[in-house]
């Protein structure tokens, strides 16, 4: 019982580092789409190409072992690699459609569907606190991004449709990686293969419907972008192989040693973390309501945390009573 506590422990931490490390993406994916007008889907295919070949060259190079999967798992990946792409298309096409405040404060919906989906689908326990958590975390989403002013609301129905489904999308990322973890696959193997599969989709999606997505490729061309841009192309890359690698990697291993919904309220402190990040390289001023709304989202993982600990040691106490009157 000792190790499945400093287990969740290291989770913990895993999922924290996880979620500061993800949040320098946004300042990455601002810089290139602000100086290079790089449209968003583009981006997002050439971060997953260049995921999967970081990834490829590495095991080839040291770690051959983790190219290996039972083909029994393939059909998992498959799913997970094509829940992957579906966000990262779903994300960039409601930030094109409804603005970043709207858009992040819908794909963190993620956290009540994570919870949701997880007492559902994975019978992960729902208690009160955890509730309480979901709502609290999710009204400082609200205040971090600044989506109390109004005219960030002004959007159509299908902008907010397909917010909601990419805070969906990412909910059933959470659950597959926890699915993936509890298969016993290697977190950086899992990581490989989404990636690759998820770069193909977005490839087939940017030459088949290119013309119809904002962000997107309309010919072929338009994937070299950025040209001879060695500064383009270098910071593609450092977000790819740095933030993107590490804070992915990282949150597929606390998946496979925390339940999703607790993962997911965790990494929620990544707008937190955004926006401290974008103050001080950014110049991005903190507003009253911003700080309110780190807080909260802080509380609401606290929360977590102090049930999850209060859960851990009932169970401890029952297995140690259990073990007393059976020697007795």
């Amino acid at each position: 019982m000792n190790n499945n506590k400093e287990n969740m422990n290291r989770g913990y931490g895993i999922a924290l580092i996880s979620a500061l490390i993800l949040s320098t993406t946004a300042i990455f994916v601002r810089y290139l789409t602000q100086t290079f007008s790089l449209p968003p889907l583009i981006l997002a295919f050439w971060r997953e190409l260049i995921v999967a070949l970081t990834l490829l060259i590495v095991f080839l190079a040291a770690f051959r072992h983790l190219l290996k999967v039972r083909s029994s798992d393939l059909p998992i990946l498959l799913l997970y690699g094509l829940t992957l792409a579906v966000f990262n298309a779903l994300w960039t096409v409601a930030v094109a459609m409804n603005g970043a405040a709207v858009s992040t404060v819908l794909v963190y919906t993620s956290t009540a569907f994570t919870a949701i989906l997880g007492h559902w689908l994975l019978k992960e326990r729902l208690a009160w606190i955890k509730i309480v958590a979901v709502f609290i975390s999710l009204g400082g989403c609200v205040l971090v991004s600044g989506a109390l002013d109004r005219s960030a609301w002004i959007s159509n129905g299908l902008g907010i449709l397909t917010g909601i489904l990419s805070g969906l999308s990412y909910a059933v990322y959470s659950l597959m990686g926890r699915a993936a973890g509890k298969r016993g696959i290697n977190p950086w193997t899992t990581l490989l293969y989404i990636f690759g599969i998820a770069a193909l989709i977005l490839l087939i999606l940017n030459l088949c419907f290119g013309k119809f997505l904002p962000g997107a490729a309309v010919h072929l061309k338009d994937f070299l972008w950025l040209g001879d841009s060695i500064k383009g192309w270098g910071i593609l890359f450092l977000l790819a192989a740095g933030p993107t690698v590490v804070g992915f990697g990282m949150l597929n291993i606390s998946l496979a040693r925390l339940p999703a919904s607790v993962v997911n309220l965790i990494v929620s402190l990544e707008p937190a973390f955004t926006t401290i990040i974008a103050y001080f390289f950014l110049s991005e001023r903190l507003s009253g309501l911003q700080i309110a709304g780190s807080l909260m989202i802080m509380v609401g993982v606290v929360f977590v945390r102090l049930e999850e600990n209060r859960a851990m040691d009932k169970a401890q106490a029952k297995a140690a009573k259990i073990e007393c009157l059976s020697s007795n």
